[in-house]
């Protein structure tokens, strides 16, 4: 076959591989004790198997060509020229196949018999790893066996009249795949205090991968689980765990055929353990997230300096063909990043956000001494999630609800639904309201600045962004000096979504506030967040019932009226904030991959579509609330993030640079410039814009 993948080609936009994915796997093959002819037959079905399905690497159990379970049997030389011979024929086969295959057998080197992991692919053997650490306690006798990496004199190995290289400092290189390197270690060196594969990790291998033949005890599954997916999460690496199982004597051991996929500490897929027949257990593992990690992980570059034990690896470079069709994502891609899909854990989540937007309030208000708090209160989500949190905060000091100074006020745009909302919100958690008509006191500063609507002109032309933010900022002017006048701290309701998408007013209410508590919140964690308290009930029926309403309600400002010839008042806001600036849920996926890991925007533009794109790609989608089934075209997927690079690169970077103090909440981080984000005000969206429209069809 020819080697390598020809990037001359016509892009496929709709194959994994164009996106930073790979397919792996972990064959989990029925073996026959010392028999490696038929134990060669049977990988190379699951290697042609392997190759069908576009895997790009495929993992074996620890000496699957011969069995691990021979005890003395190693030592036979009939066993031992088999398992050679095996290799040879898995090679010969390999000519035909497109994965990279990586087989256990044992290995006579220097005299000395290895427990060895062999890297095979296009009709040869690429490398040769041994066993760095031999077990010999309990159950374990491999030192009466086998010689350890250690003791190896050779750097090379002679093998069909070639020959390979040899050694624990091999790392292979799986071009032209972008990042695919990998480092090999054996069952046992994963339970040592310091993996090999750590060592291969910091010297650059993306991939980890392990053939093993633990046998299974009680509790032992759990075990790898815990150690594969520490190693997973401490190297930022995939991790490929091919156990042993069918066909191994069980003279006095049991196994399992336990087979595991994790990515960065992340569990992507998982065997059925004790099955009598073949497995491959495949995932597609995302190597530009690794990479990105990598890139911003400044400790990891720290430990993977010169004179560590990073240094001195070879690089072997295995060369794979490009598969004739593009190979589909099979992985599920979340569609909403900041809020997880599983409910127990969704819930567990919500509390915290709450616990550490909560804790932050109350240490600002024990290190000020203030003991109230003012809020604007308009009946939509970001200011009812304020509230609650400022709730919680004063219950948790033992202050009264009273010194909660809630305020609606009302303006040219505020619908009687939000403004009902608002006021019932408030009588039911007990907190001190009030209302201010901004109304008249909007109209004077129209009138001071000869605004249009001054001289009594109305419609769509005159409803600018100057009459809004005179409402915006008459409201926000009218919270300080209530805070003045009762030594009370100003909550700022603005959230994260609408900070990246510069949907926020300089200097007044979502932008400017003496503290913040949702400034890292994005809107798709609120709604969820109050779907959350409306399930718990915790401030009792008419709570829960205002919250629903307002989770109903459609996203506004509510800064601008109904326009003549429009439909007359209907108790709903004649504003829709997503009809200007894009959906949040798809405008919160977008800022978390171009936020959290700045990947391109032809690759973000490429996960939406995975999830977004098609309710029936995927069976788990069947899992979702069906609110959560809604469908974006790519044309709808690429028209919102041009909008959302348009305004997030550009303009708006000012109003983040002076944001208020408030607390992360999540992994996915802040635009504040005292944390997570720090970006030039003067920044244009260009080098975006040109390569999502160059890239995306």
């Amino acid at each position: 076959m020819a080697a390598g993948l020809d990037r001359s080609a016509v892009r496929r936009f709709d194959d994994l591989h164009e996106h930073g994915f790979a397919r792996v796997a972990a064959c989990l093959p029925r073996v026959e004790i010392a028999d490696p002819a038929k134990n060669a037959a049977r990988a190379i079905d699951l290697a042609r198997m392997a190759d069908r399905d576009g895997v790009v690497a495929a993992v074996f159990p620890e000496l699957s060509l011969s069995g691990y379970s021979l005890d003395d049997l190693f030592h036979q030389s009939a066993v031992l020229e088999a398992s050679r011979a095996a290799l040879l024929e898995l090679a010969d086969a390999s000519r035909e196949l497109r994965p990279v295959l990586i087989v256990g057998l044992p290995l006579a080197v220097d005299g000395a018999v290895f427990n060895v992991a062999a890297v095979v692919h296009g009709g040869r053997v690429a490398g040769v790893v041994p066993k760095v650490y031999l077990p010999n306690y309990r159950e374990y006798y491999e030192k009466r066996y086998f010689a350890a990496a250690g003791s190896r004199r050779s750097d090379v190995v002679s093998l069909g009249g070639g020959e390979a290289p040899f050694g624990e400092d091999l790392l292979f290189d799986v071009g032209p795949v972008p990042g695919f390197r990998f480092h090999v270690e054996i069952c046992e060196d994963l339970w040592s205090p310091l993996p090999p594969s750590t060592w291969g990790a910091l010297a650059g291998a993306s991939v980890l991968v392990n053939l093993s033949a633990s046998n299974v005890t009680i509790g032992k599954a759990d075990y790898r689980r815990l150690l594969c997916a520490s190693q997973s999460g401490r190297s930022i690496a995939a991790y490929v765990y091919a156990g042993a199982g069918a066909g191994e004597s069980t003279t006095d051991l049991a196994w399992d055929s336990h087979g595991l996929i994790f990515e960065n500490g992340e569990r992507l897929a998982e065997s059925e353990r004790f099955s009598q027949e073949p497995q491959m257990l495949t995932a597609d593992i995302d190597l530009e997230r690794l990479h990105q990690e990598r890139l911003r992980m400044s400790t990891f570059r720290d430990a993977a300096r010169r004179e560590s034990g990073a240094a001195g690896f070879r690089t072997v470079p295995v060369a794979v063909e490009r598969p004739p069709a593009a190979v589909a994502l099979r992985r599920a891609i979340p569609r909403f990043p900041y809020v997880p899909a599983d409910s127990a854990e969704r819930d567990e989540r919500c509390a915290e956000a709450f616990d550490i937007q909560v804790a932050g309030l109350v240490q600002r208000l024990r290190a000020t001494g203030i003991e109230k708090v003012v809020i604007g209160v308009s009946g939509g989500l970001d200011s009812s999630h304020a509230l609650i949190v400022c709730v919680r905060a004063v219950d948790r000091l033992g202050l009264p609800r009273e010194n909660i100074l809630g305020c609606t006020l009302p303006g040219f745009g505020t619908s009687s639904r939000t403004y009902e909302n608002a006021k019932r919100l408030m009588a039911a958690l007990g907190v001190s309201a009030s209302e201010i008509d901004i109304r008249p006191a909007s109209e004077r500063m129209l009138e001071s600045i000869d605004h249009p609507y001054s001289r009594g002109e109305r419609g769509a032309e005159v409803y600018d962004a100057t009459f809004e933010n005179v409402q915006a900022g008459e409201r926000t002017s009218h919270l300080f000096r209530l805070a003045n006048l009762n030594r009370g701290l100003v909550i700022g309701t603005g959230d994260l979504s609408e900070l990246a998408l510069g949907w926020c007013t300089y200097g007044v209410g979502d932008q400017m506030a003496h503290y913040s508590v949702n400034s890292s919140v994005p809107k798709t964690l609120i709604q969820h967040l109050i779907r959350w308290e409306v399930e718990r009930r915790e401030f009792g029926a008419e709570a829960s019932e205002t919250l629903q309403s307002i989770v109903d309600t459609e996203i506004s400002p509510e800064l601008v009226p109904a326009v003549e010839g429009q439909e007359a008042d209907n108790g709903e806001p004649a504003q829709s904030t997503e009809a200007v600036i894009g959906p949040f849920e798809l405008q919160d996926f977008h800022l978390y991959y171009l936020s959290r890991y700045g990947y391109r925007p032809s690759r973000v533009a490429w996960l939406a579509h995975q999830a977004w794109g098609n309710r029936d790609r995927g069976a788990w989608l069947d899992t979702m609330p069906e609110d959560d089934r809604r469908e974006y075209s790519l044309a709808e997927i690429k028209q919102w993030l041009e909008v959302f690079l348009v305004r997030f690169f550009g303009a708006s970077q000012f109003k983040r640079s002076a944001l208020p103090n408030g607390p992360k909440v999540g992994s996915g981080g802040s635009l504040s410039p005292r944390g997570d984000w720090r970006a030039p005000s003067d920044g244009g969206p260009a080098v975006w814009v040109e390569e999502l429209r160059r890239n995306v069809p």
